[in-house]
Formats: structure tokens, sequence, C-alpha cells
């Protein structure tokens, strides 16, 4: 815009030039200072951040049908295994017939504590079933469990290692070959009672769970004879042991006799047959072995 000033000289009004928003200064210039942000969508992209598929690149993931596909294949074969390996597992460790032999509660265990140490009053030995199936022991005193031999197992170790050390000849090596001799003793005596069993083709109920059973109950006397010679002495172990071998000894026939030997003898009739005979000398020698074990793995802790 021209305008003449006094002196007739024609002089041009400089204007600012005002750059309209989304405009450019210069045509040739190829980028405008700013962006215009008032759609809310960036034109530019500033070093990639924040665009494309790489942005989101896990909820593309998540929301692919193959990937749901792959997902759901996993787990269904995650839960298939669990079930192969927990069925392999029950076939070799039968872990539900376990959790029979573990329902107890107290007055089941002291109830068969006084049955192991005073067996002579006790009537009737027979174990209670209900529909083909034997009830769980907390409701049965008859009934063999693993509660009472497992913790009776622990507890012989235990005063074990205090016998030995109130006679200063304590060590853990010590301790330990007398926790693996005791366990290696209960398994020698149960794969003998097994083959014992088979050679004798004796057709019985019993199971390698009901031997363990069996066979540890004698820990309670042990533990029995063992604490009364730590108070008593030698005689007090002598006698309160003796007590113990001949109440487990009456235990085990009057339990294993409605197991090994036939139903007449069971009933109290006259046993006839070399058979039966076996049966009744094998039955006898089970428990007359329970007191040789009581003895040998106890007499060397008490002096």
């Amino acid at each position: 815009m021209d305008y003449t000033n006094q002196s007739g000289f024609r002089q041009r009004k400089f204007q600012p030039k005002v750059r309209m928003r989304g405009t450019s200064m210069d045509p040739s210039d190829p980028s405008p200072l700013f962006d215009d942000t008032s759609a809310g969508v960036h034109t530019h992209d500033h070093g990639g951040v924040g665009k494309g598929p790489d942005a989101y690149a896990g909820q593309a993931f998540l929301s692919d049908p193959m990937s749901n596909l792959a997902m759901a294949y996993g787990s269904s074969l995650a839960s298939h295994g669990k079930e192969m390996m927990d069925k392999n597992l029950d076939r070799f460790i039968p872990i539900s017939k376990l959790k029979y032999y573990f329902a107890v509660d107290t007055v089941y265990v002291g109830k068969k504590l006084g049955l192991l140490v005073f067996p002579y009053m006790h009537q009737n030995w027979e174990v209670s079933y209900q529909q083909d199936t034997p009830v769980a022991p907390r409701f049965d005193i008859n009934a063999p469990d693993l509660y009472i031999p497992v913790m009776g197992f622990i507890t012989y170790i235990l005063i074990a290692g205090l016998a030995l050390g109130t006679q200063n000849r304590f060590s853990p090596e010590i301790l330990g070959i007398q926790a693996s001799s005791a366990l290696v003793w209960l398994i020698i005596e149960v794969l003998a009672v097994l083959l014992s069993l088979y050679l004798v083709t004796v057709n019985t109920d019993l199971t390698t769970i009901d031997l363990v059973a069996f066979s540890g109950y004698k820990y309670v006397g042990m533990i029995v004879g063992v604490v009364a010679g730590l108070l008593f002495g030698r005689t007090g172990y002598y006698l309160t042991l003796l007590w113990c071998c001949a109440s487990m000894f009456v235990f085990m026939i009057r339990t294993l006799r409605l197991k090994i030997l036939s139903e007449a003898a069971a009933e109290g009739r006259l046993v006839r047959g070399a058979k039966n005979q076996l049966r009744m000398y094998l039955t006898m020698a089970i428990a007359a072995a329970q007191p040789v074990f009581m003895y040998w793995l106890t007499f060397h802790l008490v002096r």
C-alpha cells in the first residue's frame, strides 16, 4: 500500500503479515512452524513413537484369534498332563488310600494307644464295614492307621537322640544310623511277611500298607520302654519293655488271626488241615517277631 508524504516521495506502508493456522508464510516452505492440532490428529510422526502396528503389538497379539486358540490349546494340554500325572502317581503311590489311613482324630489316637498297651480286656477285634468298604479309623478302633506308626517312628528317633545325649554318645552320624537301621528293619520285616504270605498262598485282604501299619505299632512299646529306662534305669526298662512286648504279641495275634487264618479259625472252631496249620504258624511268627525287633532296636539306648 503506497502513499505520498509531504516531500512528494512515495513510500510503501509495511503491514505485518499474519500467518493463518495451517498455512505457510512461504509457499516454498515444505513444513510449517507449528502443526495444526485442532482436529486432534498428529499429521507428522516424530521418530515413529506411538505410531503404527508396533505400538499396539500386545493388544494385537491378544486380539489375534490364532493366539487365543494357542492359549486355549496350551491350557487344555496342561490340564491333560496334570490328569495323566495324577493317574500314574496314584497307580504307584495310592494317595487316595493313604488318606484313609490318616483319617484319625484325638479320641481315636488315645483309644488306640491304650489298646496297644492294654489289649487284654478288648473283646471285639473285627473291622467295621460300610457297603463293603472299611470305615475310617476315627470311627473304628480296630482299623489300621498310619498316623500312629509315623509319629511313633519320629518320636522313637527323638527319644533315641535324647538317650544318647544323656550318655554323652550323641552325634548326628549315630542318630542317622539309628534312624536308617530302624527303617531298613521295618522294610525287611514287611517284605518277609509278604513273601511268607505268597509262599503259603494265603488269600487275604491284607495290603502292604496294612502290614506297614501293624509293624509300625511296635514303636509305641519301644518308646515306653526307653522312657522307663531313662527314668528308672535298666530295671525299669526291662520290666516295662517286657510288658509292652507281651501286649504287642497279644495285639498282633488277635488282629492278624482274622486276616490270615480261615473263617473257621476266626470264629473259634478247631483248625484242621496242613494249610490252616501253616497259616496259624505264620500268624504266631509275625507276632513273635515284634518283641525281637523291639528289644533289638532299644537295648543299646539304656545303660
